[in-house]
């Protein structure tokens, strides 16, 4: 048996490229990287989001690769207070929170929103660690 560490990456597929590069770089402040003959992704900590387009799915991928099927927990360390100021500041529709939730690790406070494509956002914040 061998033991898994971490994620490296997810592949998210796209409607529009350029609407999901600039909403996760302006609301979520990940940065948009090119990499292997120019793919492109969202990188933030050590993790990077694989983005490819659902005209053009690259194999190998899922067996029904659809844009709005990934459902997303990211971990903050601001104040969810002050992300949901932002997310209304982006004109992002908050669906629901901030809610009391139980993370990988222990208790949490989650806000959850929507991408461009439909994707389940949600940002979560622990409690204590």
């Amino acid at each position: 048996m061998f033991k898994v560490e971490r994620f490296d990456h997810i592949v998210m597929t796209v409607n529009d490229m350029d609407r999901t590069v600039a909403f996760y770089r302006d609301v979520l402040g990940m940065q948009p990287v090119t990499y292997a003959e120019g793919r492109q992704g969202l990188a933030f900590g050590v993790q990077r989001i694989n983005l490819h387009p659902a005209s053009q799915e690259i194999g190998p991928s899922a067996t029904y690769p659809l844009p709005g099927s990934v459902d997303l927990c990211l971990i903050t360390t601001t104040p969810i207070a002050e992300v949901k100021d932002h997310l209304w500041a982006c004109d992002v529709r908050i669906e629901e929170g901030p809610v009391s939730r139980q993370g990988a690790l222990g208790p949490m406070i989650s806000l959850y929103f929507r991408d461009p494509d439909g994707n389940l956002v949600e940002v979560a914040r622990y409690e204590e660690l």
